[in-house]
């Protein structure tokens, strides 16, 4: 490619923070739910770049197509990749598309089209770098390379902006099923490729009340936890794996070996040690199968009699798991474990996703 930024370019990254800034100068955007892509465009040349280099373009052929189809032979675009499955977002979608099998992938495709969200532009329409000019400069660059190249309704959008704090924060308080958070982006910043200065991101995190099934320990020989496994009940009463917390203190997770054993599970009986026998049951991540990121990795747990309850926080839900590590609020040996099911996590959509792009949600 002949353009002035190649691949891989590391893209402009954020750094979490707590609370949206408030003092002025910033630009605020959705933080979207999806995969973070750099998207490259010379003549019949496309590229699709991930957040950590790696291409992306075999995975997502419609929106290659996409990109090829806009007027301008050269740019560099910043968005994200999503997938929309019943007017909202779907992560899980998002990664089945990262299979070997390209008949896989081409069904995949035509089932739920992905779509590319777009929030920067690094190189115009006349193959000029931009990764110099501030946000401010860029941004107005990029609302009229989509006025004039985006058509409504087609499989690359622009994403919205704004300096107006209200809004900033209603989206921010509809964050959940379609959002990731907010984005803040100092106006006067220029593209820091690599970098986590000029632009922040603030997460909605919620809570959930777990029972506590298991744990793993973080080192056997010396008797210390690793991770306790949290589970919910579900609508026929069977307690999921729905995933872990950890990040204890050294002296904590010894404490909590000791609280832990009087609960140890002898036998059978455990309620996920008899579904991982049940064939209907398989297919589900169940603690002590193969992890699926890594065949070598040891996910053998110490079954616990499902009577401790706690809190957690959380950011995502991935099908009926958490998505990544929760965190430990407190014990709660208010609740029982009975109380603990999906439904508190069931999240109302106060928006559709027309609200913010149009046509996003159909």
């Amino acid at each position: 490619m002949a353009l002035p930024i190649k691949p891989p370019f590391p893209p402009m990254e954020a750094q979490l923070v707590a609370a949206i800034p408030e003092d002025g100068g910033w630009q605020y955007e959705p933080k979207w739910d999806g995969f973070r892509c750099l998207a490259f465009r010379d003549g019949d040349k496309v590229e699709l770049q991930s957040k950590a280099g790696q291409p992306l373009a075999r995975y997502f052929p419609e929106i290659v197509a996409a990109v090829k189809a806009l007027k301008p032979q050269r740019f560099v675009l910043d968005g994200e990749i999503v997938v929309p499955v019943d007017g909202v977002l779907s992560f899980d979608d998002l990664l089945m598309r990262i299979h070997p099998a390209e008949s896989r992938i081409r069904k995949l495709s035509a089932e739920h089209p992905a779509l590319y969200i777009v929030f920067d532009l690094l190189v115009d329409d006349r193959g000029a770098a931009l990764i110099e000019h501030p946000l401010a400069e860029r941004r107005k660059k990029l609302d009229a390379f989509a006025a004039k190249h985006l058509r409504p309704g087609a499989q690359v959008r622009l994403s919205p902006a704004t300096d107006d704090l209200r809004a900033a924060k209603k989206w921010f308080a509809s964050a959940g099923r379609n959002l990731d958070g907010v984005i803040a982006k100092r106006c006067d910043a220029d593209y820091r490729g690599g970098d986590r200065t000029g632009m922040v991101k603030v997460k909605n995190m919620r809570t959930a009340e777990c029972v506590v099934a298991g744990f793993r320990y973080g080192s056997k020989d010396t008797k210390t936890l690793g991770s306790l496994l949290l589970g919910l009940y579900d609508d026929e009463s069977k307690l999921q794996h729905v995933g872990v917390v950890g990040a204890f203190t050294a002296s904590r997770r010894a404490e909590l070996v000791d609280e832990l054993e009087p609960l140890m599970h002898e036998g059978e009986g455990h309620p996920w040690h008899q579904w991982a026998e049940a064939e209907a049951h398989q297919q589900q991540r169940l603690p002590g199968n193969v992890s699926r990121w890594n065949a070598t990795k040891d996910l053998s747990f110490v079954p616990l009699r499902p009577e401790r309850v706690l809190e957690v926080k959380y950011e995502h839900m991935e099908g009926t798991r958490f998505r990544h590590l929760a965190h430990f609020v407190r014990w709660r040996d208010d609740r029982t474990p009975e109380s603990c099911t999906y439904e508190q996590l069931e999240q109302p959509v106060t928006f559709k996703l027309d609200d913010i792009v149009p046509g996003l949600g159909a």
